[in-house]
């Protein structure tokens, strides 16, 4: 989401919104168009972690979730080297691994799971094993194939029965006429988005943040702060910032070393070829304190 933050107080442009499964720290899934893997026999999950993941809450009220946390521990520990292992596991929408390495007389790690590794094949077991202890970049890469291919049992995040309201028109800036030129300039129409204003305002005052605008992977929908539909912002600084959501279309999220990488050399260097990239970068900076005061 592009931002401006107020610990630095200057402006930067925006992540990329994705689906469930990808936030906070540790491995992330990020979606992607991969086989599921399973070499080896598949041990059998609790009947209740094989169903959706509504049913996490009364799997952990009958024991069930605590009874594959105890088994699942028992089979990464066989192929870890040495250390002390704690795995809990979560039904958390967005970080499916997170490793915490501690040194008690010897490595300790604390590890939370999605429930979907109750199940995990012994590939998957081995890989669990390397990712905790070494942070192994092909156990991960093998990790997130995974994530990738049980996606379905990731809870769901609640959306709206109905597509949110599209407004483009503005009262200095159309939106829509912007994203159009853009889009035939850049990109030979080949984004396929929605675009809109965010809400209006109902008090003006000084922010310690704004996000200038943001693109959900999962709608195909940017946003753009009202603050923008300004007088005083330019044209060209409004494209710029529609450009930059735009280029999250053609340059997906990746995951390098568990972590998300939404703004990538690619990106960067892509979205310097915008027209008047360098004037929107001064005009930026020459006008902090007005975007932050709306």
């Amino acid at each position: 989401m592009s931002s401006v933050a107020s610990s630095k107080e200057s402006v930067r442009r925006g992540d990329a919104s994705p689906r469930p499964g990808a936030r906070s720290r540790g491995l992330e899934a990020v979606p992607r168009s991969v086989n599921a893997i399973g070499s080896g026999a598949t041990p059998s999950a609790p009947r209740s972690l094989r169903r959706p993941s509504g049913d996490f809450a009364q799997a952990m009220a009958d024991g069930a979730v605590q009874d594959a946390q105890r088994k699942l521990e028992r089979r990464i520990r066989a192929h870890l080297p040495r250390g002390t292992l704690d795995v809990t596991l979560t039904d958390n929408r967005y970080t499916m691994i997170s490793v915490r390495r501690e040194n008690k007389g010897g490595p300790f790690y604390r590890v939370r799971l999605h429930h979907m590794f109750a199940a995990a094949s012994p590939s998957i077991t081995r890989a669990l094993a390397r990712y905790i202890a070494r942070n192994d970049a092909d156990a991960s890469n093998l990790l997130g194939d995974y994530i990738d291919a049980n996606q379905h049992r990731v809870r769901a995040r609640n959306r709206r029965l109905q597509s949110p309201s599209l407004v483009t028109e503005g009262r200095h800036h159309e939106l829509q006429v912007i994203f159009d030129d853009l889009n035939q300039r850049y990109f030979d129409g080949a984004i396929e988005a929605r675009i809109t204003w965010g809400q209006r305002t109902i008090k003006p005052r000084r922010r310690n943040s704004i996000k200038m605008g943001s693109y959900s992977v999962e709608d195909r929908l940017i946003r753009i702060h009202r603050s923008l539909d300004r007088g005083l912002v330019p044209r060209f600084f409004v494209e710029w910032i529609v450009y930059h959501e735009m280029l999250h279309q053609v340059h997906p999220i990746r995951v390098a070393n568990g972590r998300r990488i939404f703004h990538s050399r690619a990106f960067m260097e892509d979205e310097a070829q915008f027209e008047q990239y360098a004037a929107a970068r001064a005009w930026e900076r020459a006008h902090l304190d007005e975007l932050l005061t709306y």
